[in-house]
């Protein structure tokens, strides 16, 4: 197979180049129309004492002047790490694109960054992903890959139904030959706590389609993403 594949860091520098002119024409407007900043998000009183009273069972006390805003900080910051539940990451990939000039061979997305927090400790977890798919006549815009990947992560999540849910996405959805999730990960509820190791990371996959059906398809895409 041939292969088309990108990092992710060159891939947001060629999508930041196609966008030079509107983001000029976007900056000129800003400076001529100040808008004022998006208020914050309000956050439940409950929410906030909840927050409290987590504090105060951590050893804290959490009237003291360092600590007075922390509850709605908290609040807003969890609303944002959890954006992911009120958003459905498969519209993502609605807008394809058929005329690829004859390609159908790999597409290939690696290192993508992402931050995630894990259900059990509610600790981060902080990683990259590779995602590949083999098009069947459709493929989609590079970056939709990746906003696929941040919708899931973007929950209370473990590593395994992370890689799962952003495979069986891209499979359902764009139905192609093949689709490769790899994702290594480090946890915080293993590093910051418990047997407190930092530096370890885990490593999960997903294969469906060719690359779980044929070996050497599947040896391929893990020799592409660096795992072979």
């Amino acid at each position: 197979m041939n292969l088309m594949t990108l990092d992710f860091a060159s891939a947001q520098d060629s999508h930041d180049g196609c966008d030079d002119a509107s983001h000029n024409h976007a900056a000129h407007d800003n400076t001529a129309h100040h808008h004022a900043p998006a208020a914050k998000p309000a956050v439940p009183e409950e929410v906030q004492e909840a927050i409290r009273t987590l504090l105060r069972f951590a050893g804290e006390d959490p009237s003291r002047e360092g600590l007075i805003d922390t509850p709605a900080r908290v609040g807003r910051a969890w609303l944002e790490y959890c954006q992911g539940y009120r958003e459905d990451p498969s519209v993502h990939l609605t807008r394809t694109f058929e005329e690829v000039g004859g390609y159908d061979e790999i597409v290939l997305l690696r290192d993508i960054p992402f931050q995630s927090h894990c259900e059990h400790h509610m600790a981060p977890i902080t990683g990259k992903a590779s995602i590949a798919y083999l098009p069947n006549n459709r493929v989609v815009g590079i970056s939709k890959l990746a906003r696929v990947l941040h919708g899931y992560a973007r929950r209370l999540q473990v590593q395994e139904r992370l890689t799962a849910e952003v495979a069986q996405c891209i499979w359902d959805h764009l139905q192609p030959q093949g689709v490769a999730v790899v994702i290594e990960a480090q946890h915080g509820c293993m590093t910051g706590r418990g047997v407190c190791t930092p530096g370890v990371g885990m490593v999960t996959s997903r294969m469906l389609g060719c690359f779980l059906q044929d070996a050497s398809s599947r040896r391929e895409v893990m020799s592409l993403m660096g795992r072979g």
